[in-house]
């Protein structure tokens, strides 16, 4: 890795200088500025967060990084993560990285260049080995919604197969054997493990996959509605749907009740998230609790700790999804008569 040395020797000015440039001193010259900043370039050197912050008395903040500040699922956990900030004296600092490796990296970079000296930080498009490269870098970086190989005690998690495989099994314990899957689109894990959740039920209770059963698309209500149009077009027996999340669900009913499909006595619907949407669309939606502010809380804890080099526990923060019922999900066991307990056998 390289260091500082490198970069002046590399730019042709002592020491001194690269350290006025790397931390933004006055009364340095255009000619040094240019030159070290093309040595750091080429080197690929990023100063240590925790150093720079010393030489520049740095404010109290805490960086945020996350896939879309607009999306109400990531407002939930910026609100979280400001209030506890907020208890602290701390203020936020927020970058979206739209699951692009790009704009993550140059999120992290921004907050980097802010002296944030804690981070928190949603990454869905870039490598383990990067993020490993960089946590190396940034002591106070904890990553939430992920696991990163090798640095999972500084990860804060949800079991999302362990949610789908919930509520597909709601469904399954309801009598339910034609089940569909409206799923997220994007290349990310949690769509990977969710629709294995979903498989894997099926599977435990002795009931066929069948791929023409599974739909993707954009993971809102718009992509909700055009996946229920798709599987409506395929003219199959269903009897329930799970989705990748709420705003989905809520798309994929919209859809069912325009076209005057009832819910749930025609078709059972489970959310996943329990965003504010589940409790105020019509029936209340079925759907599995992720306790993203408990986590976001969490993750703040955690990088206060590694910043002050508090000993951490080496565990996994993976968090457990709940079932949450409400009135989207109906009994047909009477009609169908499976008998969960002996296909679980």
């Amino acid at each position: 890795m390289a260091t500082i040395k490198d970069v002046a020797k590399a730019a042709g000015v002592s020491i001194a200088t690269a350290s006025r440039v790397i931390n933004k001193s006055p009364h340095t010259s255009p000619s040094a500025i240019q030159a070290v900043q093309l040595a750091m370039n080429q080197l690929g050197y990023r100063p240590n967060a925790n150093a720079r912050a010393l030489v520049n008395k740095a404010s109290n903040t805490i960086g945020v990084v996350v896939n879309d500040v607009s999306a109400p699922f990531f407002g939930a956990m910026v609100k979280a993560i400001d209030t506890v900030a907020s208890e602290q004296g701390k203020q936020l600092l927020i970058g979206s990285g739209y699951h692009n490796s790009d704009k993550e990296r140059n999120a992290i970079e921004l907050l980097l260049n802010s002296q944030c000296e804690s981070m928190v930080v949603h990454s869905k498009g870039m490598s383990d080995e990067e993020l490993y490269k960089l946590a190396a870098e940034i002591p106070g970086m904890v990553f939430i919604n992920r696991i990163v190989a090798g640095l999972e005690d500084r990860c804060v998690a949800l079991d999302n197969y362990k949610g789908s495989f919930l509520a597909t099994e709601h469904l399954i314990k309801n009598g339910h054997r034609d089940i569909g899957y409206i799923c997220s689109s994007h290349n990310i894990t949690d769509a990977h493990d969710r629709l294995n959740g979903y498989r894997d039920a099926l599977s435990y209770y002795g009931l066929a996959q069948r791929d023409y059963y599974i739909e993707f698309e954009e993971p809102d209500e718009k992509g909700g509605e055009q996946a229920m149009v798709n599987l409506m077009a395929k003219n199959i027996p269903l009897t329930a749907v799970a989705t990748y999340n709420d705003y989905m669900a809520a798309g994929c009913m919209a859809m069912l009740q325009e076209n005057e499909i009832r819910i749930p006595e025609d078709v059972s619907i489970v959310g996943f998230d329990d965003g504010l949407i589940a409790r105020y669309i019509y029936p209340r939606l079925t759907t599995i609790r992720y306790p993203i502010q408990i986590m976001a809380a969490e993750a703040v804890k955690l990088s206060n700790q590694l910043l002050e080099s508090q000993s951490i526990a080496q565990q996994n923060r993976l968090f457990l999804p709940i079932l949450v019922r409400r009135s989207t999900v109906a009994n047909i066991i009477p009609r169908t008569h499976i008998n969960t307990e002996t296909i679980r056998k």
